[in-house]
């Protein structure tokens, strides 16, 4: 019975982030096909062949069905599903842990290994639920369309693409119960799918390099072109094996590990209360068990979060910088022949130069997907994660509005988003100065500077949504799929003459599309970005102020 309870409330639990990720795709499936009918598909099929294959684009003969069936569906829709698995995954375990409620369903007639099978079955029948929408948008959405899928294998790409997820979540189940710590599960896993994402497009690029590329997990999913090469048994059969060493590896990690408790772990100021040079500042900062600095607590939760995202943000930035005069030449000439509209979905640019270079590679899609993950995992927690711990009435029962609560997590949004910021503009003009490309510091810094605030956007977005409902799952997924479709609109909606218009309502285009790796700072944009800012974090105080707490 337990082992049913237990199960049951894994895939409840699970099942709606599952699905609001499932849809997020599906939707932005049907939009980019629908996009697609009214394009010279000429502007993806004439790219050079290197440059085809890092995308997922396929050769001449390639029609609206293959390109956003390998555009869209295998490759962003694919980090989309991957990332909510990492998510289920880490805190399957882990997130237990964290929240102190892993010794209350364990003081059950309920064993270890029947735990682990329970979290690890919820898991994967969430995400196979969430796949089961994937597969019918995919068959539905080009009948609806009238948009041919002949020659294109779509059940072995869903096949594919659940077993890539479920390696991704399995890893970050098995850290999670080997470490108890959810930060370095989600962390780990993120970082070997985002790494190998962008290694298996770019090593192929130097012929030297190529043989890397099968180190990397990714290459076994994207090597066997499932689309149209059909099931590629060999690359499944050693995902599958992984997932199930994965497996094993969770159940022997957590049957012997003494299991942490919810007050075990040390933050980053009670490092520095310790540190005889910091003490006394540190000591000030802590305040009084009233907490009287809400926004210090709130940053020593999320130290772990902001480790990952600010240090890797700062070494891929560096080393992209020597990385450009190691593939200089070929990059000129796929510089000359990629089109402006494609270019489009990464703000623009030319990738002949440094300044396109660092578009395309870190600031069309990395800045923005580490400034939105640690603005939206703190605008989730700030006031619908301590309901959802049942530690909002504690805090409030301290002599602090509710205002103030709300005021002081926001500040530490803006706070840990900016240093994430400022370790993108550092790493970029210390890969400036190592590959001596001259990237502009001014320049740098506007562009850094527009990736915090769109980063603060949908923190604001995710702060809002957990005042008005107390719940993590919305806040934390309808703002991260609000980005999702926000970054893919911003990319095809100017490919049609008649939506090109609709791309201004989407904060994506106020971030890029003035071009401030060459143009240095736009104020508009910045200023309608930090408005949008003001605006949800004002609802959030409004909406705050006027419900009761679950």
């Amino acid at each position: 019975m337990m082992l049913t309870n237990v199960y049951t409330k894994s895939v409840r639990d699970r099942s709606t982030s599952m699905l609001i990720a499932a849809i997020s795709t599906a939707l932005m499936f049907v939009f980019g096909m629908a996009v697609y009918r009214d394009i010279d598909l000429s502007v993806y099929t004439d790219l050079p062949e290197a440059f085809r294959s890092m995308f997922g684009i396929g050769g001449e003969d390639t029609d609206v069905g293959g390109i956003a069936y390998e555009a869209l569906m295998a490759s962003y829709g694919m980090l989309v599903m991957a990332g909510v698995a990492i998510a289920a995954g880490a805190t399957s375990i882990a997130g237990e842990e964290k929240k102190g409620t892993i010794g209350i369903l364990l003081s059950n007639p309920l064993s270890r290994s029947t735990y682990v099978a329970s979290k690890a079955g919820g898991m994967f029948t969430a995400l196979v639920a969430g796949f089961v929408v994937l597969w019918v948008s995919a068959i539905v959405v080009p009948q609806v369309l009238d948009v041919s899928t002949t020659g294109y294998d779509v059940n072995a790409l869903m096949i594919m693409m659940l077993v890539n997820a479920m390696f991704y979540g399995f890893l970050a189940l098995s850290i999670g119960a080997w470490s108890g710590n959810t930060g370095l599960a989600s962390g780990v896993s993120a970082g070997l799918m985002i790494v190998g994402f962008l290694a298996v497009g770019l090593l192929p690029l130097v012929e030297s390099l190529a043989g890397l590329a099968k180190v990397f997990p990714w290459y076994y999913y994207d090597n066997g072109d499932a689309l149209n090469q059909g099931m590629p048994w060999g690359d499944f059969a050693i995902l599958v094996g992984l997932i199930a060493v994965f497996a094993i590896a969770a159940f022997v990690g957590f049957n012997r590990r003494d299991l942490r408790s919810r007050s075990v772990g040390v933050k980053m100021i009670d490092r520095l209360r310790e540190n005889k040079y910091t003490h006394v500042v540190a000591d000030r900062l802590a305040g009084t068990a009233r907490v009287s600095h809400i926004w210090v607590k709130t940053a020593s939760e999320h130290q772990v979060l902001l480790y990952i995202a600010a240090v890797g943000m700062f070494v891929m930035t560096v080393i992209i910088g020597p990385m450009y005069n190691l593939i200089e030449d070929s990059l000129k000439t796929l510089g000359d022949s990629i089109p402006e509209e494609l270019m489009a979905l990464f703000g623009g640019g030319d990738m002949s130069t440094p300044e396109g270079w660092y578009q395309v590679e870190m600031f069309g899609l990395m800045l923005p997907i580490a400034t939105i993950a640690v603005a939206v995992v703190i605008g989730t927690a700030a006031i619908a994660g301590e309901e959802n711990n049942n530690t909002m009435g504690m805090l409030l029962a301290n002599p602090v509005r509710r205002s103030t609560v709300v005021l002081q997590k926001t500040g530490t949004m803006v706070l840990l988003a900016a240093i994430v910021g400022a370790a993108t503009f550092l790493g970029t003009m210390a890969g400036s100065l190592l590959g001596n490309l001259g990237l502009d510091v001014w320049n740098v810094a506007s562009a850094s500077a527009l990736g915090t605030l769109l980063g603060l956007v949908f923190g604001a977005i995710a702060l809002a949504l957990g005042a008005a409902t107390g719940r993590t799952q919305i806040a934390a997924y309808g703002a991260t799929g609000l980005a999702v479709v926000s970054f893919v609109a911003n990319g095809f909606l100017p490919l049609s003459d008649s939506l090109e218009g609709l791309a201004k309502f989407q904060p994506f285009y106020y971030y890029l599309t003035s071009d401030p790796l060459n143009n240095g700072m736009d104020w508009t944009h910045a200023g309608v970005l930090a408005g949008l800012i003001v605006v949800f974090v004002a609802a959030a105080l409004a909406l705050f102020q006027r419900r009761d707490l679950r």
